[in-house]
């Protein structure tokens, strides 16, 4: 290499290599033109129709397949189902409302108000499409309500009409997907799992060879797995056999969770072994083996050697109880592999998966609670506002600040979607503008309509596939068709779209206001929230009233998921608030399902004298009375039979873990202020 190359080459990339890694993050792919290509045709399909069947509001039917706009045909079934549920709802209140109050303006909006802040406040529970229903069976009201302030008796009609379109945009975006062969939910979401697979069993290995790698590590696998969620639970309305993958994709993610903590409890218990036995050399290198790459064909003989080797060293009184502690958590490492190889070739063939896991979703209620409420204050104000100013077309608004304000509270990010609000709000209104001024200029042609409308959906579409700009492209291609009010014939009203769009900005305006000012939950408060709630469960675990042991580990990750995202601040004390989650999860975990076992172990009659005591340490959270009462359902356990034998090695194993967590975390937990410490 000569000096002028050597110079270039240290110089870094060229401009024309900059224009090119430029010109590539920023132009669409193929699968981008293709989404919007389906998109764009669904909405004219939709709209065409609805001037066949001279609907009110053809608008709405384009409108709804905005809405829908997703790039996988499962995800766009799924939220086309709890639409049409949450529209029947919503429609069905609103015609009640009016009826009770539709000679009462102030009684009128103080119900709309009210409802409105209790399906946020349920959506806030829910997770993806069902979130997403609940919420619309709120605004619907606004929607249909408001509308006919004035004509009370139109409401029965227009919620008709808006039920009619609704079905016609499903109809039409449904049909699209299907003749258009829409991506599979499932076969994007396959190699997504299959890596989710090889993390978690690539952590296992490092684990294994390393030691605990840390709090940090084990959240950046829990990221990993979580967000998978969302498409496992889309899956199902997709083929004949959606509900087996789903049920797949399901078991698969919460196999993969306890795999994650089963392999953190070996490497401790491993390091408290004094004296290593063959078996617990056996037990390693079979989760060694299953963490470089399990064989079918061999799982189940792996699953039952370990059964054995438990056995083994069970009756055998001269073995640790740290040695009993990493064969048994070996078995649940081994049993979690079984289920997660199980589930992701069920996602991948469709076959019945070995069980359907529950996956639940953590909420915190002041969290909820405060994003319901900020919804009804947000509406609440801006009706008296405009009342009191006497705003022609406030109902309009109304809706836009209902609508928009309950999409904000089921948002991660309530402040970047209010940026992105105002953002689209007011690309979707210059837009409309140029659209029904400019370009159509008096044009009644529904030929011509749809090719003006082109640009701007294919535009948003792109927009709505960056996550960066997701919120900008929804919006966009949502209020574009409100905006433009196509209809037949095409009113050219200046004065009323140039109020529309002023109110619609106004809207946005007051909601990024709203979300700023009026119950804003920062980081730290989410913490706290997540901590008191963690504090609570664990009270629970403790005293034997956790629930449902396996739902749990589900839980306590998307807790854990949550609250990796809240952390900030300075490395150390990011490592330090992860460290003791994480420390919270294990303990509650761990006392949840030996409490559980217990009470399956209290059928034999033998062990029924010890379990009042190893409940006893539990409800005290007393580390040497754990030990002890597992040492003691251990030695019990030797004359029965195998089956209570392997019950009692787990609950010694989870007695034994829950005791080593309170030991190590003793002055955190006191200083939580929970009652057992």
């Amino acid at each position: 290499m000569n000096a002028r190359q050597h110079n270039a080459a240290a110089a870094g990339p060229s401009r024309l290599d900059r224009l090119i890694d430029l010109a590539d993050d920023w132009v669409p792919k193929p699968a981008a033109w293709a989404f919007a290509s389906r998109i764009w045709i669904a909405m004219m399909l939709a709209l065409g129709v609805a001037f066949w069947l001279q609907l009110d509001s053809a608008s709405s039917a384009a409108t709804c397949v905005a809405i829908l706009a997703q790039p996988k045909r499962g995800q766009a079934l799924s939220k086309a189902v709890y639409r049409l549920v949450g529209t029947l709802i919503g429609a069905a209140m609103s015609i009640l409302i009016i009826a009770l109050f539709g000679q009462d303006r102030v009684l009128l909006l103080v119900c709309v108000s009210v409802w409105l802040g209790l399906c946020v406040f349920v959506a806030q529970y829910l997770q993806d499409s069902r979130a997403y229903g609940a919420m619309l069976s709120g605004y619907t009201v606004a929607i249909v309500g408001l509308a006919q302030i004035d004509t009370p008796q139109d409401t029965f009609d227009a919620a008709a009409a808006r039920l009619a379109a609704i079905v016609l945009g499903i109809v039409a975006i449904t049909f699209i997907n299907d003749a258009l062969a829409s991506p599979s939910t499932w076969r994007a979401l396959l190699p997504t799992m299959a890596g989710a697979w090889d993390a978690t069993r690539a952590y296992a290995a490092e684990t294994m060879q390393k030691g605990d790698l840390g709090a940090a590590r084990i959240a950046a696998l829990i990221r990993q797995i979580a967000p998978m969620r969302a498409d496992a639970s889309a899956i199902a309305g997709e083929l004949d056999d959606g509900p087996f993958r789903a049920a797949g994709a399901r078991s698969c993610m919460a196999a993969l969770y306890v795999m994650a903590a089963s392999i953190r409890t070996i490497a401790a218990a491993a390091a408290h072994v004094r004296r290593p036995t063959p078996a617990v050399d056996e037990a390693l290198a079979i989760c060694r083996r299953i963490a470089e790459g399990p064989d079918p064909s061999r799982l189940d003989a792996e699953d039952e050697r370990l059964r054995e080797l438990v056995d083994d060293a069970i009756r055998d009184p001269h073995r640790e109880i740290d040695e009993i502690v990493v064969l048994q958590r070996a078995l649940d490492f081994a049993c979690a592999a079984i289920y997660a190889q199980d589930g992701l070739k069920a996602l991948a063939d469709g076959h019945e998966p070995l069980r359907d896991a529950r996956l639940p979703t953590h909420r915190d209620f002041p969290i909820a609670f405060r994003g319901a409420m900020r919804v009804v204050i947000a509406f609440a104000v801006t009706a008296a506002s405009f009342v009191a100013l006497g705003l022609p077309q406030a109902s309009f608004a109304l809706v836009q600040v209902a609508a928009t304000a309950a999409l904000s509270s089921v948002t991660p990010d309530p402040k970047k979607f209010a940026n992105g609000v105002l953002v689209g709000m007011t690309l979707a209104a210059t837009l409309a503008g140029v659209a029904r001024f400019a370009l159509l200029n008096g044009v009644q042609g529904f030929p011509m309509l749809a090719m003006v409308m082109a640009p701007v959906i294919y535009f948003g579409c792109f927009l709505s596939l960056n996550p960066k700009t997701f919120g900008i492209g929804f919006i966009l291609i949502v209020f574009f068709p409100v905006l433009l009010g196509p209809s037949n014939p095409q009113s050219y009203d200046a004065q009323t779209f140039l109020l529309n769009a002023f109110l619609v900005v106004v809207a946005a305006i007051i909601l990024s206001i709203v979300v700023r000012l009026v119950l804003p939950v920062s980081n730290a408060q989410k913490r706290i929230f997540a901590l008191d709630s963690a504090k609570r469960a664990l009270a629970d675990a403790m005293l034997g009233e956790g629930g449902d042991a396996t739902t749990r580990t589900s839980l306590n990750a998307d807790r854990l998921f949550q609250f990796a995202s809240y952390s900030s601040g300075n490395g150390a004390v990011r490592r330090a608030n992860l460290m003791h989650a994480f420390a919270l999860a294990r303990l509650e975990a761990a006392a949840a399902r030996a409490h559980a076992e217990l009470r399956a172990l209290w059928r034999v009659e033998a062990f029924r004298p010890l379990i009042p005591g190893a409940r006893n340490a539990l409800a005290q959270g007393d580390a040497w009375a754990l030990e002890d009462a597992a040492r003691k359902l251990l030695a019990a356990s030797r004359p029965h039979e195998r089956g209570a034998r392997l019950l009692t090695a787990r609950v010694v194993s989870d007695l034994v873990s829950a005791a080593r967590t309170i030991a190590s975390h003793r002055r955190f937990l006191q200083r939580l202020d929970i009652a057992p410490f």
